[in-house]
């Protein structure tokens, strides 16, 4: 019998490569996509020799309907028809100005990576996960999904609409016992404020000034609770902050 699989996007870096980790150690069959190939390669040898399990490494881009199609449709049968979980990582913020002040191509590749790359992901994985009457999609939202802040409209409208879409699965999916959870981390120090601030090291360090914030561990271990529940038992939405943080916007930076 073949070990349970999941699908993670987004698995070069942060939260999608500590859930590759995390879902290695318990055994898991992973299929693992990301935008850089060498650094995909490197975590698919990490996990095969480390875990002793089986990867797919998939280099494409999930902005791109086309290669999203290409590559998950080139899966193997036996892979794609028994995938048991899809972790739906792939996400970004980019820039943190006024609206007024905001790059277009920010908001781009914001929309086209938080809220289309999902759906595109989803589009295919879900017919899969109906004919077997079974499946876990796992979105991972923010808190800026709750409630929006100064300077972060697009990036907080991108994860909004992640929530309204992870409600709408669970609603289109219940007939076919499809579970579909709602992540939404608060501060996670990843990758996550490098990539916002392109790599302004003054901007990076005031964001996690004062205080523990998460780390993609915290939140894949998380994630891991969350899909090893019994099958009748599904967390719907979660909220995850540090302790320090109260809100999108309250820290308590005395630490």
């Amino acid at each position: 019998m073949m070990n349970k699989i999941v699908l993670i996007t987004g698995a070069t870096s942060g939260i999608g490569y500590h859930c590759a980790i995390e879902f290695a150690r318990l055994g898991y069959n992973l299929i693992i996509t990301g935008r850089r190939k060498e650094r995909l390669q490197n975590i698919e040898n990490e996990l095969k020799e480390s875990y002793n399990v089986e990867v797919i490494a998939l280099n494409f881009d999930v902005r791109n309907k086309e290669e999203t199609d290409k590559n998950l449709n080139s899966l193997p049968s036996e892979w794609k028809n028994n995938i048991d979980i899809l972790v739906n990582n792939a996400g970004l913020a980019a820039g943190k100005e006024p609206l007024f002040e905001g790059d277009y191509r920010d908001w781009d590749q914001m929309i086209d990576t938080n809220i289309k790359g999902l759906l595109y992901v989803s589009r295919v994985v879900l017919p899969w996960f109906k004919e077997r009457m079974k499946g876990h999609v796992i979105n991972i939202c923010s808190i800026a999904g709750k409630e929006t802040y100064q300077s972060g409209a697009v990036y907080c409208a991108s994860k909004s609409a992640v929530n309204s879409i992870s409600e709408g699965i669970r609603m289109d999916c219940n007939p076919y016992n499809i579970k579909v959870t709602n992540i939404c981390p608060g501060a996670v120090d990843t990758e996550f404020s490098y990539v916002r601030f392109k790599g302004d090291k003054q901007k990076i360090e005031q964001t996690y000034q004062g205080y523990k914030p998460l780390t993609g561990e915290d939140i894949a271990k998380t994630i891991v609770y969350c899909a090893t529940l019994p099958e009748h038992v599904s967390i719907n939405d979660l909220v995850i902050t540090p302790t320090a943080q109260a809100s999108a916007t309250i820290f308590n930076r005395k630490n």
